[in-house]
């Protein structure tokens, strides 16, 4: 880490020149206001965005972006690509290629944006048992995953297609070390006419190039809530948790099983310790918990997990459990846990977490030595960060974020200090960005663009990547 900064001071002394012909640049092809406010707001290393004559993705100098796909487009196996891209997972895949999955956070109407058809008229040759909820068979649960398998040395797309059905709003999720991806329901639907089963669990999907659908077991034991992402540590196979509700809780689930999350488990909260026990950490009427400040975890056994009245975080927070301001995107990096906090702050602009697991995380010992939660980040600054949501942790160890505020939306890279820099920007509208991800090689960066629905693999000068 102090390595790290090092490097960062040296190469702000050494690119000064550069940034500077970058800024030129950057005013000439853009113009004044927002465009050369932007500029002066650049990372160093990257320089300022460019605008893109394609009018869809601005980036820095020396990036490009592939379309991967769109909405509607049909897939390898007939159906159509859904709507609403959203989390996403990158895993290698054989001969090089990459193998990504895509969750879509979709409900089960109106189906056109779904993946069988606008009037469901594909949905028949879709086999009864590889669905989780078929909507009494007249309006199925339109979200879940597709995959798909991009080639990084060609930048092509070679095949892409469902491989979770019936699920809905499949927000965000995380990777397993074992090459899986949770896929998170942020719902708690009950069954209704039209829905025939309960909704908000997750949903664990192996990463395959072979065409087809994973049998759609819901991971009860990791309780039924408004889903939004998940993060394995491997060390202690632990599985941390967010919860897209103002007064929503960080979970962890220590499993039975490290590998097999089905085979349940405990789930838990966390709680302040008790030196710091009633200090609100989404910091919405006072700056309680500073930037860089640590404080030390608890965890409180979370029981009724299948949570059939949708309370199981306020039966949490009854037993000491903290809020947090709408958890989102989740990740783990060589620190920690990573994740987003979307209206965090005292302008409720947005926070990101890292907690530093215990080295005996989820044991009898861990009392001895408890892992640390840190607030990173929180400038209540909405020029540097608005709203963030998904996040990853790039391969050199820095965050890519995604934001979800009003107005212009930003991917925003957030370095080791904490410093928050523009990344690229959505030029064709105001939806937001979701799904950051790497190619195992680095060489990609796979985001969506929620609104209307397009995939994009981003290549450039990434630190780290092949050459």
């Amino acid at each position: 880490m102090h390595q790290r900064r090092l490097s960062r001071r040296l190469f702000l002394a050494r690119s000064a020149a550069t940034s500077l012909a970058f800024g030129a640049l950057a005013a000439s092809l853009r113009g004044a206001g927002a465009w050369a406010a932007d500029a002066k707001a650049a990372s160093p290393r990257l320089g300022p965005l460019v605008r893109d004559p394609g009018g869809l993705l601005d980036l820095p100098a020396g990036f490009a972006y592939r379309i991967v796909s769109r909405t509607g487009e049909t897939m390898s196996d007939g159906l159509r690509v859904p709507g609403a891209p959203d989390g996403m997972g990158a895993f290698p895949g054989p001969d090089g290629k990459t193998i990504v999955v895509r969750n879509h956070e979709l409900t089960n109407t109106p189906p056109d944006n779904g993946p069988y058809g606008p009037a469901n008229e594909l949905f028949a040759q879709v086999p009864a048992q590889d669905v989780y909820d078929r909507g009494d068979g007249t309006k199925p649960a339109l979200g879940g995953t597709t995959t798909f398998v991009w080639d990084t040395k060609t930048q092509r797309l070679e095949s892409q297609f469902q491989s979770l059905a019936g699920t809905i709003r499949n927000c965000a999720g995380g990777p397993t070390p074992w090459g899986s991806w949770i896929s998170c329901e942020e719902a708690t639907q009950y069954p209704t006419p039209g829905t025939e089963r309960e909704h908000g669990w997750n949903f664990e999907v192996p990463a395959s190039v072979k065409q087809g659908r994973v049998l759609p077991v819901p991971l009860k034991a990791m309780g039924r809530f408004n889903h939004e992402a998940a993060a394995v540590e491997p060390a202690s196979g632990c599985v941390f948790q967010t919860e897209d509700r103002e007064d929503g809780l960080f979970y962890r689930f220590v499993p039975k099983d490290r590998t097999r999350l089905a085979a349940g488990g405990k789930l838990q909260a966390y709680k302040v310790c008790p030196c710091k026990y009633g200090v609100d950490v989404r910091n919405w009427s006072t700056r309680a918990f500073s930037e860089g400040e640590l404080i030390a975890a608890e965890w409180v056994d979370l029981a009724d997990v299948e949570s059939p009245h949708d309370d199981l975080r306020l039966r949490g927070a009854a037993q000491g459990a903290a809020p947090f301001a709408r958890g989102e995107g989740m990740w783990r990096g060589e620190e920690g846990i990573y994740f987003a906090c979307t209206n965090g702050g005292t302008n409720r602009k947005g926070q990101i977490f890292l907690y530093r697991p215990s080295p005996y995380e989820g044991t009898t010992r861990e009392a001895d030595d408890p892992g640390n939660l840190q607030l990173f980040v929180e400038p209540d600054d909405d020029s540097k960060l608005d709203m963030g949501d998904n996040l990853t942790v790039a391969p050199w160890g820095e965050l890519v974020v995604c934001e979800d505020g009003p107005g212009e939306q930003f991917l925003r890279l957030v370095d080791r200090n904490g410093d928050v820099w523009p990344l690229a920007r959505n030029a064709l509208n105001q939806a937001e960005f979701a799904g950051a991800t790497f190619s195992p090689d680095g060489s990609t960066l796979f985001v969506n663009i929620m609104v209307p629905g397009t995939t994009l693999a981003v290549t450039g000068p990434w630190p780290n990547a092949p050459v």
